[in-house]
């Protein structure tokens, strides 16, 4: 016997143990049927036994190779009913035989071979029909050995359905994560790369523009492009490590609220200054809350260096009862809500944020000029 797999000894060993367990529970039932049945049958003898013991024995391969499991019952069963011995529970081999082909084998094979099993089956039905009562017993006997298959078979297609159902509902979840993944990856290297750049373009700006006049103010602007292209490299590789190295979670400190002065020291050294508070008391916030919170302030950041033109910023971090509040708001020139962040995709990309921990982001305008960016960020809609 030959494989396309090499089969698993722990199946083969249950359906061995099944097959075994079985054999004990249809040579019992047979015995009893043979006393109790009328009309009287062949009595039971030692080549019924082989018979009970073959059929039984073929359901040890009913998950390895299940064709070879039904064929074996169908045909061992049908040599059984020809012999004339009593019926009893030799047909539960072939329903046991039927639901494994039908749970294992694609729907057209399986329905094809069971339709082979019942034929077979019949054939050794057939002999003990012949008599007066052959064509008033033989619908009846065709019914049953139809039920007898059909059901079993009917179960077994529908247990592989869903199997099949469940299989594919799972790789469909691993792709969507995947996908998700890979958004929220797209997300993060948009928010660092536009920060790091945008810091290191304000900069360099500067750089040449004392060059020529006051070279020696040109030192601090040039360490301040240095030190701000080395943060960024290093929190996009930390980003781009989960590519990298997926199993070992090496991807670095995550971003939060608590690097908060650290950022704002950079847009400070980068030009922009930034005045930052709090206010409420800061509990434990879940890890998306934290980062969702921390890049908002710093993609508003981001704008306000590319945007406002001569400002300052002012940061303000309210922590509530189940929620975060951020508030970023500049004095600088006024602009247009939607010429934000490359054609609105900064705000966009905010308000995603907001909306992916349960919370609302609104951006514009104030009336006393500059603009405002108000995030609420609640702690019972993080994902």
């Amino acid at each position: 016997m030959r494989f396309a797999v090499k089969p698993d000894p722990r199946v083969l060993g249950t359906d061995a143990a099944f097959a075994a367990l079985l054999g004990a529970v249809v040579v019992m039932g047979s015995r009893f049927a043979s006393v109790w049945q009328v009309p009287p049958h062949r009595p039971l003898d030692a080549l019924a036994y082989v018979l009970l013991g073959l059929a039984a024995a073929a359901l040890a391969l009913r998950r390895v190779w299940p064709v070879a499991a039904l064929t074996g019952a169908a045909t061992v069963t049908a040599g059984y009913l020809a012999s004339d011995y009593p019926y009893g529970p030799v047909f539960l081999t072939v329903a046991f035989a039927a639901y494994s082909a039908a749970a294992r084998l694609p729907l057209r094979r399986s329905a094809i071979l069971c339709g082979g099993a019942l034929v077979v089956v019949m054939a050794g039905h057939v002999p003990r029909l012949v008599g007066p009562r052959f064509w008033v017993e033989l619908p009846s006997a065709l019914l049953g050995a139809t039920a007898l298959l059909v059901v079993p078979w009917a179960i077994g297609t529908i247990a592989r359905m869903y199997r099949e159902s469940a299989r594919r509902g799972r790789e469909e979840q691993a792709r969507r994560r995947a996908y998700e993944e890979r958004i929220r990856v797209v997300q993060e290297v948009h928010d660092v790369v536009g920060h790091g750049l945008s810091a290191i373009n304000f900069q360099s700006a500067v750089a040449l523009h004392v060059l020529d006049q006051r070279p020696e103010q040109a030192r601090p602007a040039l360490e301040a492009i240095r030190r701000t292209s080395k943060e960024a490299l290093d929190e996009l590789r930390g980003t781009l490590a989960v590519f990298r190295r997926p199993e070992s979670g090496d991807r670095g400190p995550t971003p939060g609220l608590g690097q908060l002065d650290a950022l704002a020291g950079r847009i400070t050294a980068a030009g922009l200054p930034v005045r930052t508070s709090t206010t409420g008391e800061r509990g434990e916030l879940p890890a998306a809350v934290d980062l969702a919170a921390y890049r908002i302030v710093q993609e508003s950041l981001t704008n306000v260096l590319r945007h406002a033109g001569p400002a300052t910023a002012t940061v303000v971090i309210g922590y509530l009862p189940g929620a975060v509040e951020v508030r970023v708001s500049d004095d600088g020139r006024a602009r247009l809500t939607d010429d934000i962040g490359s054609g609105g995709h900064g705000i966009v990309g905010m308000r995603e944020r907001a909306a992916a921990v349960g919370g609302t982001l609104d951006a514009g305008p104030r009336p006393e000029g500059g603009f405002l960016v108000h995030a609420h960020l609640p702690f019972g809609g993080s994902r």
